[in-house]
């Protein structure tokens, strides 16, 4: 079985419209909720042998952020290709990852992440920022990943998230 994760980075701040999109920050409300999915995270028990992030600088911020507080002992890969990937090239990113991780996080952006959930599960829930889904396969193999073959395991948003507590 390979369970995938799937991160969307935080909400970014756009005041500053000097800023590259790939340079833009978190905003206020990106630094609140990063850490909050990140506890979720660490309740929930499930813990990535792999995180590959987005360059980015919001994506970068919040994964620094999930990993503190979900107390994530990885160290984080960062992957050019990811910013602006389309799903089908997600899914060949994933393709490409060794048999011996069991389970894996993304983190990265939309259109694709959204895209890649419903390709991969068929389900059309939305993935605002800061969105953490995890997708469980009944496979050996992540070049086995096939559209349609995963299952929505949960998806949790900070909306969901009762108090900077949870």
């Amino acid at each position: 079985m390979k369970t995938l994760m799937l991160l969307r980075h935080a909400k970014s701040d756009w005041d500053d419209s000097s800023l590259a999109d790939f340079d833009r920050p978190l905003a206020a409300r990106g630094k609140r909720d990063a850490p909050r999915v990140g506890k979720s995270l660490r309740k929930r028990g499930v813990f990535p042998d792999l995180i590959i992030s987005s360059p980015a600088v919001r994506a970068k911020t919040t994964i620094d952020a999930v990993t503190k507080s979900a107390k994530l002992g990885n160290e984080v890969q960062f992957d050019a290709s990811i910013y602006g990937a389309s799903s089908g090239e997600l899914m060949r990113i994933i393709r490409r990852w060794r048999d011996d991780i069991s389970c894996s996080l993304l983190v990265g952006h939309n259109p694709g992440f959204e895209e890649l959930l419903y390709r991969l599960t068929g389900s059309r829930d939305r993935m605002p920022t800061a969105a953490l889904a995890c997708i469980e396969f009944e496979i050996d193999s992540w070049e086995d990943i096939e559209e349609g073959k995963g299952r929505l395991a949960w998806l949790v948003t900070p909306k969901q998230l009762a108090s900077p507590n949870d």
